[in-house]
């Protein structure tokens, strides 16, 4: 290219002062190369305002242009056009060489990597990998043998929150994300829970014996009572019901119940509405088959977090104002052994038991006095949250998120380690399908391990709360992985309305152990729903996520059958335990379980809608009216007086109604769609995605009742407590309150058309529905 220059020069005689550039471009590692032709004539001469250019390299007396034409001699003009016609092939020449050099380049690696096609860019239009691919693909990448390796690499003789065994544990969490190629990071939280006398003990004094039970219930009230023991069943609402029938008095007792049927916390919060002293919690031997002197560790805050900074984050550094969660009882709680337990039960006078209670035992009477001493401390504990996650490929800021407990009581084998290793197997399989098999989900999946989950969904619920305008915007659904391994006979699934054909999916998909036979033939036979589904309790790590958030959630497990896993909230949580109780088989289950998940995550991902059940609301919205409108029949024909006459149930139908066309116009909107249209997708799935949320009162405050959700959430803002305020006031009960229901009712009026307008879109949406 310089000899080309150089001739060129030659011929003109020296620098040209007028170009033409010619840029031939290409990309070769990053670099540009670039060659520049300086073409110069006569005829390119610059010209001057006034027509009349002059050369750079001339004095200023030169001729006019015109002039210097006018007088060439013949033989200069043939040099010129002999000159101009050697430019013209000389440049074709340059040009071709650089072309056919572009042409046959060698096909060294630079060249190859620098001439290939740019690769296909996702544009949401279509999936890249067809949904039974993935399927299977997923279903090649998890086996029972992966387990045992990870199952032993996770199990931890002590890692309760907080402690080092907890923070090993969460290391070893995170370097797992960081192998997979997932972005990874931590949130810490310093959180307040109540542990045992550091020094010291809880103990009780009954018929002259004192007994000191190392099992503890976090978050008791502390101090001394003296009172008669009572006998009260589970201590459920219908016990107590069938206590004041007898015409027994329970201010002041002390309370002695089974485990189960009910949380720790919903039995000392229905104690302390019969203005109980305390609760006595202790394990009957025909429902816990753990041994006379197995110790119970459980909490009783009537909700989730730390219930010091209730509605809010603990994070460090943060203003904790002068609150408290009004889920905290006011009464004090202990567990006792069965030993403890049946020898108080045995010495009992008073009255027989309810027939429908069973056995031959008594309730107690004036002369049972018990002394019970709590001394639990309230210490401060710096807990951490680690996630992982990977990034979808078209809407990488809507996620699912799928979590697990991390800590337990003691070794928790089925309460939390089979639940971070399914978490870890999880991340690794999809991460893998992502890294080496081409699958592109379009959303991202967010993979979490939390801490203190013993104490009520602490790590899980600082979470929510810390970010909970960001999450109820961007996360659609919620998997939990806790305590999914309890048995092998039974399969149980709670979960949202709008996750039914998510999960019926799943369990027609999914094998059991025997591999020709699917969740679905063995365990829903008829009917999932009678025979699989059941309500999510407020003690599941998933409830926050739905009624505190608005995200609908899943929880699954494997279970004995009629029976619960005996050893959760136990020192006996082992592997030989769990072993025992599935046949050996908790690596073939663990897999199901994977498998199970995996296939909700994925689907959530790879469609391009979110395959949300979007009317399954509205039966049970049209339940609780009709319900409530029944109620206040009753309450009118009985006790009139009672309620306004201005009261009315045509707004409340109303906006059933209106909830009703809006929730169908939502589901003919997704038949419709034109999924070639990405934004008009996204669209959509946000409005699916706003159902959940906008179930959450906006009335209430998160102190008083932090699970919001009028439907599935506890509180007197639901529907189901509406329902249970007109019995009261029909039935002439002193607590039931005419004026606080009329109040809850046109709150929740008001949520209920709140939904259908948002669920109707766009403002004008809703006016031409309901023209």
């Amino acid at each position: 290219m310089d000899q080309a220059r150089s001739t060129i020069s030659k011929i003109f005689n020296g620098e040209p002062h007028s170009y033409t550039r010619f840029n031939l471009t290409q990309n070769m590692e990053g670099d540009n190369s670039q060659v520049e032709m300086k073409l110069s004539s006569d005829m390119d001469e610059e010209v001057g305002g006034n027509g009349v250019g002059d050369h750079l390299n001339h004095n200023s007396n030169r001729k006019p242009y015109v002039a210097q034409k006018l007088g060439r001699t013949p033989k200069n003009l043939c040099f010129m056009a002999a000159a101009t016609l050697l430019i013209f092939i000389i440049g074709y020449l340059i040009g071709f060489l650089v072309h056919r050099k572009k042409e046959v380049a060698p096909t060294c690696a630079t060249s190859v990597s620098a001439f290939q096609e740019p690769p296909v860019h996702e544009t949401g239009a279509a999936p890249l990998m067809d949904w039974d691919d993935v399927k299977k693909l997923f279903a090649d990448k998890i086996s029972p043998s992966k387990f045992e390796s990870v199952l032993s690499e996770f199990t931890s003789a002590d890692h309760r929150a907080g402690s080092p065994g907890d923070k090993a544990l969460a290391n070893k969490v995170i370097t797992k994300f960081k192998t997979y190629g997932m972005d990874t990071w931590n949130d810490e939280h310093f959180v307040k829970v109540q542990d045992p006398p550091a020094s010291g003990y809880n103990k009780f004094v009954f018929k002259g014996t004192e007994q000191r039970p190392t099992g503890f219930l976090s978050y008791s009230a502390t101090g001394k009572v003296n009172g008669t023991v009572l006998y009260a069943y589970y201590g459920q609402e219908s016990d107590f019901i069938l206590l004041r029938d007898k015409n027994i008095n329970l201010t002041g007792r002390v309370l002695l119940v089974r485990a189960g049927k009910i949380s720790f916390a919903e039995k000392v919060a229905n104690a302390a509405k019969m203005n109980a002293a305390a609760v006595l919690i202790y394990p009957e031997p025909t429902d816990y088959p753990i041994g006379d002197t197995t110790e119970l560790f459980g909490h009783v805050h009537m909700g989730s977090g730390d219930p010091y900074t209730p509605g809010f984050p603990s994070l460090n550094h943060t203003q904790f104002p002068p609150v408290k969660s009004s889920g905290l009882p006011k009464i004090l709680a202990q567990t006792i052994t069965a030993a403890m337990g049946t020898s108080i039960l045995r010495q009992l006078g008073g009255q027989n038991v309810p027939q429908t209670w069973g056995g031959i035992n008594r309730l107690g009477d004036e002369s049972d006095v018990i002394t019970l001493e709590v001394n639990n401390v309230l210490v401060e504990k710096e807990i951490h949250n680690v996630f992982g996650v990977i990034k979808g490929f078209v809407d990488a800021d809507r996620y699912v998120v799928i979590g697990a407990q991390r800590d337990a009581w003691g070794p928790g084998f089925a309460s939390s380690t089979v639940g971070t290793s399914v978490l870890v197997e999880l991340a690794r399989s999809i991460s893998d399908m992502v890294k080496n098999d081409g699958f592109k989900p379009r959303r991202s999946i967010v993979f979490a391990s939390w801490s203190a989950g013993e104490y009520g969904s602490i790590g899980a619920t600082e979470w929510l709360e810390g970010y909970l305008t960001s999450l109820n915007m961007k996360a659609f659904s919620y998997i939990n992985l806790d305590g999914v391994v309890g048995g092998r006979n039974g399969f149980k699934v709670a979960a949202s309305p709008l996750m039914h054909s998510l999960i019926e999916g799943a369990l027609k998909k999914v094998s059991t152990l025997n591999k020709a036979v699917s969740l679905f033939t063995q365990f829903g036979r008829n009917s999932w729903e009678s025979n699989v589904y059941e309500d999510l309790k407020m003690d599941n790590a998933a409830y926050p996520f739905l009624a505190f958030s608005g995200i609908p959630s899943v929880s699954f497990r494997f279970t004995s059958g009629s029976s619960e896993y005996p050893y959760f909230g136990t020192m006996l949580d082992t592997p030989e335990k769990l072993n025992s109780l599935t046949s050996n088989d908790v690596t073939r289950l663990a897999e199901i379980a994977s498998q199970f998940a995996g296939h909700i995550a994925l689907r959530l991902v790879h469609d391009h809608l979110l395959g949300m059940n979007l009317t399954r609301y509205n039966n049970m919205i049209n339940t609780h009216v009709y319900r409530i409108n029944k109620r206040v029949k009753d309450v009118r024909r009985m006790q009139p007086q009672l309620l306004p006459k201005d009261l009315t149930m045509q707004w409340f139908i109303s906006a059933m109604g209106t909830y009703g066309r809006a929730a169908h116009q939502l589901a003919e909107d997704v038949t419709n769609s034109n999924l070639d249209d990405i934004e008009m997708c996204r669209i959509i799935n946000d409005r699916i995605m706003a159902v959940e949320r906008n179930f959450l009162s906006p009335y209430v405050s998160p102190r008083e009742s932090p699970f919001r959700h009028i439907l599935l959430g506890s509180g007197p803002h639901t529907l189901k407590a509406l329902s249970s305020h007109l019995d009261a006031l029909k039935a002439d009960d002193p607590v039931a309150d005419a004026d606080l229901f009329c109040n809850q009712f046109a709150l929740a009026t008001w949520t209920v058309q709140s939904c259908a307008n948002s669920l109707a879109g766009d403002i004008w949406s809703l006016a031409l529905m309901e023209t």
